[in-house]
């Protein structure tokens, strides 16, 4: 008798039928909230997980899996993706399928106060896949590290609940211990993860807004983590054949991946320098259809809201998230200013005793997986230019330039410093301020 291998691809056409029939009463219904979850107040966040295409440079080409001969013009590489609908309307939320982003939004949440008790509430829902219909893929919401998580809404699928195609699920957090952290879809985490579906959250301590950990009392002012502005850094890499496979109905050898792009904030560099397009989470500003809004002059980055720039005034403190999701160690060095790292993992660096155990160093080595919380003085401005460039890069060559002509193209970016006064307080997170 034959040996019928049921791979995940033959299982989803045994199964489409079925799910294909759960997904039917989507047709003509709000995307919000549904009765049984209405008790549960109106969510902080709304995400949508779809399909979608980025910009990365078209050289190096890699024929014929880069760029992308089905990519639209100005983008390159299919992605799975994450969007954020908070504060659209049905119609507009809709109609995000097909415009899925990479890194996927940025945001954050307050630490649990167990004497004004407000839970966190995030909604997701699966638009389903444009280019790929035939998968009907289920997405899931992990928050990868989260410690207070219960098993229901923890987004790994073998032990909670999926959510496939036309349909939404409010996740309810308590989080209790500050520090950064990434989230990820959990379904087929290998494909989904490196297809895009990964971003960057973090917890404000109860401490207040500025500080990255809640200081024990007494502690020194260059010991505390108090910072003036913040800026997250995420990595992820990108396997051109796995996104071209995805986008033209083949399977991919996991076992033999190589990444052909290094990203920073879900691009390379010099683009990592551009403007931000639409990130601030809970008051995002979108085009009349609901769609992002491209960096200024920048179309083809509209899909890539994330700038990666960092700018601050001489004197500043300035706290850096860090969190890798690609599949690599990644070695991020800034050269000519000291990091103090004062976080891992979500996790203060103390001893049980409270003994400080941060230190400093010029470069971070974070395996996969991995978040560091870091802050540095800005130094004081030399003059003579408006302001003063120190590099900010991944150490290992091959991840900083991907190759590319002029050494341009992978985990890179700058930070600026100006003349004190000069830039402006930060709105949110990654907020230039000039």
């Amino acid at each position: 008798m034959e040996q019928i291998r049921l791979d995940r691809r033959r299982f989803l056409r045994l199964t489409g039928g079925a799910a294909a029939l759960g997904s039917v009463a989507w047709a003509g219904k709000s995307l919000f909230p549904e009765p049984a979850e209405a008790a549960l107040g109106a969510p902080d966040l709304y995400l949508g997980g779809t399909d979608g295409w980025i910009h990365l440079p078209p050289t190096p080409a890699i024929a014929p899996f880069h760029p992308d001969p089905l990519a639209p013009p100005g983008l390159t590489t299919y992605i799975f993706g994450f969007r954020n609908l908070t504060g659209l309307t049905d119609i507009q939320a809709q109609a995000q399928k097909y415009h899925a982003q990479h890194s996927a939004p940025l945001f954050w949440a307050r630490q649990f106060d167990p004497a004004q008790p407000v839970d966190f509430k995030v909604q997701l829902t699966n638009l389903g896949l444009q280019l790929r219909p035939d998968l009907f893929d289920a997405h899931t919401l992990h928050w990868h590290g989260f410690r207070n998580v219960i098993p229901f809404f923890d987004g790994e699928p073998s032990g909670s609940v999926s959510v496939p195609a036309g349909r939404s699920m409010t996740y309810v957090y308590r989080p209790r211990d500050p520090g950064t952290y990434m989230y990820h879809c959990h379904v087929e985490d290998v494909e989904h993860v490196h297809m895009g579906m990964t971003g960057l959250v973090f917890v404000r301590p109860l401490k207040g807004d500025n500080y990255l950990y809640n200081d024990p009392a007494g502690t020194p002012p260059e010991r505390s983590t108090q910072f003036d502005r913040e800026f997250a850094m995420f990595c992820s890499e990108v396997w051109a054949e796995a996104h071209w496979a995805d986008a033209h109905i083949q399977l991919p050898e996991w076992s033999d991946y190589h990444a052909d792009f290094a990203l920073l904030n879900g691009r390379v560099y010099p683009d990592t320098l551009a403007p931000n397009g639409s990130i601030d989470p809970f008051h995002q500003v979108v085009a009349p259809d609901g769609d992002l809004i491209a960096p200024a002059g920048r179309p083809d980055l509209k899909y890539q809201p994330h700038s990666s720039l960092v700018t601050c005034n001489a004197g500043d403190r300035v706290a850096l998230r860090f969190a890798n999701l690609g599949f690599r160690e990644s070695a991020m060095t800034l050269s000519g200013i000291p990091m103090r790292v004062v976080g891992r993992d979500a996790t203060p660096m103390r001893g049980r005793d409270g003994t400080d155990t941060s230190y400093e160093t010029e470069t971070l080595n974070m395996g996969p997986g991995e978040s560091y919380d870091v802050l540095f003085t800005a130094p004081a401005h030399a003059g003579g230019t408006p302001y003063d460039t120190y590099m900010l890069y991944n150490r290992n060559l091959l991840r900083s330039n991907n190759l590319a002509p002029g050494g341009f193209g992978g985990q890179a970016t700058e930070v600026r410093v100006y003349p004190t006064g000069t830039v402006h307080a930060q709105a949110y997170p990654n907020d230039l301020g000039v």
